[in-house]
């Protein structure tokens, strides 16, 4: 994409780092997940989103990138995938890691985007910028069963040229 920092590459898939047990990495490619689970997700929605270099001086990441919606994104609406690294090891200096699920066997496993990503990679906290969160994460399968987590809209709709905005959660601000 126009404007992509060049100590990232770029990915549209997921990659599985080798940390991933094979049984691990079978029921995230293929398994199927015994919870409940929203709407199938069928790929990435990169036309619903852009990256922008965020200027205004209040904003809490000025001098960094957001995520923007390009048009407007009907409630409770999959905006895009969140895409990275998969991998079973700790990260905890990575500000890009996700968790994405811990199995019975005690496996965590976790989605890195720090240097390979998607445009998911830039939403930022809603904290200093909005009352409440546009967007949530939300684990679900593609229609092809693999787990992946995902940014989909809350229950309002979020308007064209919006910063897509999701909460970090209070024990992502309690490590830093």
């Amino acid at each position: 994409p126009p404007s992509w920092p060049s100590h990232v590459q770029y990915i549209n898939a997921p990659r599985y780092h080798p940390s991933v047990p094979g049984p691990v990495r079978s029921f995230l490619i293929s398994g199927t997940n015994p919870a409940p689970q929203k709407t199938p997700i069928s790929g990435p929605s990169t036309s619903l989103v852009r990256v922008r270099y965020i200027t205004e001086p209040s904003h809490p990441a000025r001098g960094q990138n957001g995520l923007f919606a390009v048009r407007k994104i009907l409630p409770r609406s999959h905006i895009i995938d969140y895409i990275g690294e998969v991998h079973c090891q700790d990260r905890a200096d990575s500000d890009y890691d996700l968790s994405l699920f811990r199995s019975a066997d005690g496996d965590n496993v976790g989605v890195d985007a720090s240097i390979m990503g998607n445009e998911a990679r830039f939403v930022n906290d809603y904290r200093g910028i909005r009352s409440k969160p546009n967007a949530v994460f939300v684990e679900s399968r593609t229609s092809q069963g693999e787990l992946r987590m995902s940014i989909w809209s809350s229950k309002d709709p979020i308007q064209k040229g919006d910063e897509i905005l999701v909460s970090y959660g209070k024990s992502w601000w309690r490590s830093r």
